[in-house]
């Protein structure tokens, strides 16, 4: 979440204004008949451990109880621990007799969760647990994130902390905070706060796949003044809804749809049909979501409503051409409503349309050099109307650090033609791959030998946290694994059981292996 002194603050589903004390410890859901989705899953402590943290409340900016979490299980195993002046935390645990001088190995996480909920949830992401479902083979949430991003990876580290029997060299655990809306956790770290020179990276979502590079990201802010006068006709609530939604890196490659565009786009072909006046908008939630839901008030007459209604069957199949399978569920319904705000005046809403449908969104560059992974992408994530401006946030990503900066030079230049305020944010680096990487060909090996086959090497169009780590702690060898995560950042998010034991099950392999 990108911060400011002269805007006005966007709202937070997900934070609290004091930290919460961590929940006492107790089942995570009512009545003796019902069971707990965890019964019987295996490992036993990685998923007692996942368990305990959908009881925190931990999204972005509220990761405190997290970190007070896992001090108070470091210390009561009499482990050393430490949080810096950011919110990170390292936990240390000493080598295996006789394994001392074996290499650090640094089990990287993050503390923090993306909060995302269908428009029909009462989820208070600041207090309440996660509603954890059990469906077959998956493990999900009731209407909202899951926060198996990351809180798998967290838990495999934790559990590596209760290991009787594993043979390993000296370990250390970094939780970062800040990672799903800033990564500044990782930007604020000091050197020397950890002191291993491999690190893993638990914050991968493909079984199956090693990553070694990843993308890097800026943020764009546009601020575009709004001039109002008093609303005429009635009003109605125009609402985009039913969209997948996903990652604004690992999905956006899919096809499916950006709510605010589909929004902005409805509204633009209603004006050459009718005369409305707009008076609200306002779509997406995240800087690193796909927007699933948008919203629009305008007010019309009884005429430019019918044909509004005409104009929406058309819209419909239009957009059932256009996203096909990506997006079935897409729907726009108009109701009418009650309070709204004053109208902008003609041509102010006219020039906030043409902006929002001339900024870019989606897939702008593949790779040249890995087959399918998108080089380079754009998510127009946030859109706002306020009482005299609009706010629009702009998140791109690049594996190429010179195309990063012309598509955020091009998205400057769209704003300010059409008056906007622009702030271009500073980025984060991307991590550049590294084949001969002494830990991925050790990673390759035990890979081999556990599940007779050879992983996946990949990069990933999405921002971990390595690349920064490594410019911050010069000399570090990384790869990055985990389970099978699918959709997360949004409410559809699910992690697939049985590669949660796999996951770590290879894990503890690597770290024997890496002992000597």
């Amino acid at each position: 979440m990108f911060r400011r002194a002269a805007w006005p603050t966007m709202p937070r589903r997900c934070s609290a204004n004091e930290p919460r004390p961590t929940p006492a410890a107790r089942p995570a859901w009512k009545g003796a008949r019902m069971a707990s989705p965890f019964e019987g899953l295996q490992p036993e402590s990685l998923w007692r451990h996942f368990e305990a943290l959908t009881r925190i409340p931990r999204c972005s900016g509220n990761e405190a109880a997290t970190a007070a979490h896992l001090l108070e299980f470091a210390r009561g195993r009499n482990l050393a621990a430490e949080k810096d002046a950011a919110g990170n935390v390292v936990v240390r645990l000493p080598a295996s007799p006789g394994k001392e001088s074996a290499p650090g190995v640094v089990l990287q996480g993050h503390l923090d969760m993306v909060g995302e909920k269908d428009s029909s949830s009462r989820h208070d992401f600041a207090r309440d647990p996660i509603p954890v479902v059990r469906r077959g083979e998956w493990l999900g949430a009731d209407g909202t994130t899951l926060g198996a991003d990351n809180g798998i990876g967290l838990a495999a580290a934790l559990a590596i902390l209760e290991e009787k029997n594993l043979v390993h060299g000296p370990i250390e655990i970094l939780a970062t905070v800040d990672e799903e809306t800033g990564l500044t956790g990782a930007q604020n770290l000091k050197p020397g706060f950890v002191r291993g020179k491999i690190l893993l990276n638990l914050d991968s979502e493909e079984e199956g796949a090693i990553y070694v590079g990843c993308a890097g990201g800026a943020d764009t802010l546009l601020e575009l003044p709004l001039a109002r006068q008093p609303g005429k006709a009635r009003p109605y609530r125009v609402h985009v809804h039913g969209l997948r939604g996903g990652h604004s890196g690992l999905d956006i490659n899919t096809g499916r749809g950006n709510a605010i565009r589909v929004l902005a786009q409805f509204l633009l072909h209603l004006s050459r049909e009718a005369r409305f006046e707009l008076c609200a908008f306002e779509g997406g939630n995240k800087h690193n979501a796909i927007p699933r839901e948008a919203f629009a008030v305008i007010r019309m007459g009884d005429g430019a409503r019918k044909k509004a209604e005409k104009l929406l069957q058309t819209e419909r199949a239009d957009l059932s051409a256009m996203f096909g399978r990506a997006d079935s569920g897409v729907a726009i319904d108009i109701a009418p409503c009650e309070q709204t705000p004053d109208a902008l005046k003609p041509r102010a809403a006219r020039q906030f349309l043409r902006l929002v449908l001339a900024l870019p969104h989606g897939v702008l560059a593949m790779s040249q050099d890995i087959p399918g992974l998108v080089e380079s992408s754009t998510n127009l994530a946030v859109v706002r109307v306020g009482e005299q401006s609009a706010l629009l946030h702009e998140s791109s990503r690049s594996s190429v650090m010179p195309a990063l900066r012309r598509i955020q030079e091009g998205i400057v230049s769209l704003g300010e033609l059409s008056g906007a305020r622009v702030e271009p944010k500073g980025g984060y680096p991307g991590w550049q791959p590294n084949m001969a990487s002494a830990v991925l060909a050790r990673a390759r090996g035990v890979h081999q030998r556990l599940f007779g086959k050879e992983p996946a090497v990949k990069a990933i169009h999405a921002g971990l946290e390595c690349g920064i780590i490594g410019e911050k702690c010069g000399g570090m060898d990384m790869i990055s694994f985990g389970p099978q995560i699918e959709s997360p950042h949004s409410p559809s998010e699910r992690v697939h059981i049985e590669s949660v034991g796999r996951f770590y099950q290879f894990l503890k392999a690597l770290l024997q292996d890496l002992a000597g």
